[in-house]
């Protein structure tokens, strides 16, 4: 019997792109979005626009309490390296666009809703639904860190929507769907044609060759049964 296992799962990283090296700024800046946003221990990929001292800027994104766990190959590629620090092919990253519309909902403080709601994604008393009314185009991204997202279009391959709660395409879905981003294994995904290049729920994830080919174009409920294994049902209309 091996010794060894291989399984997959998906790991979302946060990028964090620098034009500054000023630490003073980068340091005031990202308290900042931390203050506004749940990132505390987030995973993160370093990328650079400017010259950076990696050690220093390692040390600085640690001490404001997220997890570096690469950077883009570029101005910090072979300083990486030097350190046998991990190094990511330089990509072409997605637009990350606005929802059409987001709603917030605030829920009163000690009801089982707040109580049930994930405190790393977002405050427990607060949950937003974003809503987009255009298909998502190749190479666009549309995240919602605190809640759902309704698109009533389709999105194209080659584009991405994230979310840390639930996902509902009344469309096509030829792209990667993200739910349960952060951990939530409760999230669900639903679609009116199936046709993802990826669709993943709380990091575990089912790449277009493995969607079960009877799901394939027809209307889909996925969720994670006990298991925490991907299951696909038709939605009967």
């Amino acid at each position: 019997m091996a010794d060894i296992r291989i399984t997959g799962r998906m790991v979302n990283f946060t990028r964090i792109t620098f034009d500054t090296n000023d630490h003073n700024v980068i340091r005031q800046q990202l308290s900042a979005m931390m203050s506004e946003t749940s990132y505390e221990g987030a995973l993160v990929i370093l990328d650079t626009t400017v010259e950076q001292e990696l050690i220093g800027l390692i040390q600085l994104v640690i001490s404001l309490g997220l997890q570096p766990m690469a950077v883009v190959d570029g101005l910090m590629g072979d300083e990486a390296r030097a350190i046998q620090f991990p190094v990511l092919a330089a990509d072409r990253p997605l637009q990350r666009i606005k929802a059409t519309k987001e709603q917030v909902v605030e829920a009163p403080a000690n009801t089982p809703e707040a109580e049930k709601a994930p405190t790393h994604i977002a405050p427990a008393t607060t949950h937003k639904t974003s809503y987009h009314d255009e298909v998502l185009r190749t190479g666009q991204c549309l995240v919602q860190d605190h809640g759902d997202i309704i698109l009533t279009a389709g999105i194209n391959s080659g584009s991405e929507i994230i979310a840390s709660g639930n996902i509902h395409i009344y469309g096509s879905a030829r792209g990667r769907v993200i739910a349960g981003a952060g951990g939530n294994t409760a999230a669900r995904i639903f679609c009116h044609v199936l046709e993802a290049e990826l669709v993943s729920i709380a990091g575990t994830y089912c790449v277009a060759d493995d969607i079960p080919p009877h799901m394939l174009k027809k209307s889909v409920h996925i969720y994670l049964n006990d298991a925490q294994e991907l299951v696909f049902e038709a939605l009967e209309f």
